[in-house]
């Protein structure tokens, strides 16, 4: 939202008092307050007038300082509030003098200028990163409506990222961003997930904390600077100091929440109904079979809208007109091995049989005269789940529990943006900031189900809306992308701004939602996706199974499902990441190289994990752009090698994309590639590229649920490699990618291939001495 007239005036009708000194300082051991006002106190009558802003300052764990901006106290709390975790309580120093007024936490600090001039800093290793000052902080009237402004200094050449799931560029700087819920698709400004946390490349991130709408303008309405601004009479927001990217995104999941651990059955692919479909179990049992004779690895099958009765979404019956059987079928599905999700959302139709239950015992939504708040968009006559109340939210849960005892492993959550202002929530919460935050209560009810049921690192959800917090509820999907290369390239925008929000796990679509792809877009989608997170081939109103569009696509969905199946052991480990420390697994390239600039716009291709280097085909013909950072780096399809930094220009057939694997990485391969839940360490082989001549590295082997398999050290010094394992592996084995068999080699049977020299271990370790081929 944009208050000024340039730089110069405001906006018609717009008042803003801002700060002008530090007046008065208060402080105790945990805390700093300064009393604010925005005039000169020239002589004793300048004490009588108002406003006064009170700034207070604490920490709610190190190097993370939390600053509440408050004009009238006596308002008041409006909720839900996000929880905050305090995983390790911070130690607090504080210092006031004639000069200034400082508050430390860890190595992050913020310091009040006293005297004539209004100047807030945060300082970390002797520099400032970030601060407010004159006409930056500001309480302001407009038509009648109070608000709470904060302008953040943003220096030359630093760059903006997060603020939730969003479609456009990368790099936030110059835009408005609303953190505000809404079905808009994937190709506008709006986001199914808003977060109200911005990331920087400048050593530090903030939070807003508040539930309900957060204005940004990011170097746009004043240049230099990313303002925020909230309706009401009170701001809290938290600065948290890196300083690097990943320590960030580290300590700002500590406060909100870190993803759980999913199933490793969920990182197989995933096969839809798609949206609108027709179907029965005659065309659900073709899809399979048809997977199944073409050697495509099927892990889920997610059974979309018709599984119910048209006009009675949701009522969580099985239409028995095209499923007469659901518990049989679901029997003989999972005897092939397969995991069932099913769709649902929180709407309930006029129309559904539980309509009337919900009405009668206060479980949906009101109006504040009583009535129940319904809507014709989506479903006649619908009503929402009011989540606010336990016993909906335990009606609600028991629906879906009945499912599980049917069989059914998991749910898509779908919708949950459009929730409505004039409602009366069961526990009075404020409807202006439970617009947001019922993706929050919503995905929560669903995974805590699932995990009292299936038990905690067995519950999975593929969700569309998200808040601050949701990333404890994983997966989330990005919606509804465009069937096109452009829609392709929005997605992956979308994931990587995500994951710089907090959230550790994404998936999107194969194919893109809104239309039929054509062949080529479909099959450059499969690259993208089963190098993804999770994988799953759906769409709007068209089947996804790869054979409707050729031979090829089979093809093409073959290899990389099959490659990301291997990848399994690597997967695990950075998906171990995601979870402890709130790394997301798809990482834009500014998270893993910060300090090479050419990595900050980059969004066109990330890092799959710390190692691998991925670029989606966005053409039909296969032409290619993208950037190398500095090293040696292999290519893991071809294992032909480049040296960065630098630009690269290719043509990829559909069964290739630039996939490139970083310098000095040791990469395990998994020895099976039809199932993703299998004993990673038996049989893997560790492919070690681009070594430098010293290095001392660890390899861990670890299940996505946590369960540590095995850790494999790589040791090497000048002509020596010496690789161990910390515990018996069977049929391990050493990969030296691009090079010969040296000699000797202690401890290994050794055989050449294609990629190199093959070292199969005895039992132990193997030592491979430099002289010889």
């Amino acid at each position: 939202m944009k208050f000024t007239d340039g730089y110069w005036t405001l906006r018609d009708g717009v008042e803003a008092s801002c700060p002008v000194e530090a007046y008065h300082v208060t402080s105790d051991p945990d805390s700093l307050t300064v009393m604010a006002p925005v005039r000169r106190i020239k002589h004793p009558g300048d004490l009588t007038l108002g406003p006064v802003v009170t700034v207070r300052c604490t920490s709610p764990m190190p190097d993370v300082i939390a600053v509440e901006i408050t004009h009238f106290k006596g308002v008041r709390p409006r909720e839900p509030e996000l929880p905050l975790d305090a995983p390790e309580p911070a130690s607090v120093e504080v210092s006031v003098d004639a000069g200034e007024a400082v508050l430390t936490s860890g190595a992050l600090s913020v310091r009040f200028a006293r005297g004539d001039t209004w100047r807030m800093d945060f300082l970390a290793g002797g520099r400032v990163l970030t601060g407010s000052g004159a006409n930056a902080m500001a309480v302001i009237e407009d038509g009648g409506q109070s608000y709470v402004r904060e302008q953040l200094d943003l220096g030359v050449g630093q760059h903006v990222y997060g603020l939730g799931e969003r479609f456009g560029p990368l790099v936030r700087n110059g835009q408005s961003v609303d953190i505000w819920n809404a079905d808009g698709g994937t190709s506008t400004e709006q986001a199914y997930k808003n977060v109200p946390f911005y990331l920087t490349d400048a050593g530090y991130g903030v939070f807003v904390h508040d539930s309900g709408k957060v204005s940004y303008e990011v170097a746009s309405e004043a240049a230099t600077r990313v303002q925020f601004s909230v309706a009401g009479q009170s701001m809290r927001y938290l600065v948290v100091h890196g300083p690097t990217p990943k320590d960030i995104l580290r300590r700002y999941t500590a406060l909100t929440g870190r993803p759980a651990r999913l199933p490793a059955w969920s990182y197989g692919l995933w096969l839809s109904t798609s949206f609108m479909t027709t179907y029965d179990e005659d065309t659900v049992s073709s899809f399979i079979d048809g997977m199944a004779e073409r050697n495509l690895p099927l892990s889920v099958f997610h059974f979309d809208c018709f599984w119910m009765r048209e006009y009675q979404w949701c009522d969580f019956t099985w239409d028995p007109r095209a499923f007469p059987d659901p518990p049989g079928m679901l029997k003989r599905l999972k005897a092939r091995g397969l995991s069932i999700c099913l769709w649902i959302n929180p709407y309930i139709s006029q129309l559904s049989p539980l309509f009337a239950e919900g009405q009668e015992n206060g479980y949906l939504l009101r109006r504040t005269n009583g009535d129940i708040w319904q809507g014709d968009q989506w479903q006649p006559g619908l009503a929402i789940v009011d989540f606010t109340n336990p016993a909906a939210r335990t009606w609600f849960a028991d629906k879906l529990g009945a499912l599980l005892d049917m069989g059914v492993d998991c749910f898509k959550t779908d919708f949950g943006e459009r929730i409505p202002l004039d409602v009366a929530y069961f526990d009075g919460s404020d409807p202006e900031r439970m617009h947001n935050h019922y993706a929050y209560l919503y995905n929560q009810v669903v995974f805590d189900l699932l995990e009292r049921r299936r038990g905690r690192g067995d519950a999975v959800l593929f969700a569309r809306a998200a808040s601050p917090g949701t990333q404890r509820f994983p997966v989330h999907w990005s919606g509804d992308g465009e069937a096109t290369f452009a829609g392709m390239a929005q997605s992956l925008r979308g994931g990587l701004s995500l994951g710089l929000s907090g959230f550790g796990y994404w998936s999107h679509d194969i194919g893109g939602f809104i239309g039929l792809p054509d062949a080529a877009v479909f099959k450059r989608w499969v690259a993208f996706g089963l190098l993804s997170s999770h994988s799953r081939l759906h769409g709007g109103d068209s089947y996804r199974v790869p054979w409707i569009f050729d031979e090829e696509a089979v093809r093409v969905l073959r290899d990389f499902t099959r490659l990301k199946l291997r990848l399994m052991p690597y997967l695990g480990r950075i998906a171990d990441e995601a979870h402890t420390d709130g790394l997301p697994m798809m990482r834009p390239m500014v998270l893993e190289f910060p300090d090479d600039p050419s990595c900050a716009y980059l969004d066109t291709q990330y890092m799959l994990g710390d190692a691998l280097l991925v670029a989606p085909v966005f053409s039909a013909e296969g032409d290619v752009r993208y950037y190398i950072p500095e090293g040696r780096w292999t290519g893991l399809l071809s294992g032909e090698t480049v040296t960065g930094p630098r630009w690269v220009e290719e043509r990829h057939g559909f069964d290739s994309l630039p996939l490139l694997v970083r310098p000095g990485t040791v990469l395990p391969f998994g020895a099976v590639d039809d199932r993703p839940d299998y004993d990673y360490a038996t049989g893997v082989v560790l492919r070690i590229y681009s070594p430098p001549e010293s290095m001392r590295t660890t390899t861990r082997i670890v299940t996505p649920g946590g369960e540590l398999s095995a850790v494999f050290t790589v040791e090497r010094d000048g002509g020596r490699t010496r690789v161990t394992a910390d515990r018996p592996v069977r049929d391990w084995a050493v990969l030296l990618v691009g090079e010969p068999v040296p000699a000797p080699v202690h401890g290994a049977v050794a055989e050449r291939v294609a990629e190199g020299a093959l070292l199969r271990a005895l039992p132990g370790a193997l030592t491979i001495e430099a002289g010889g081929e």
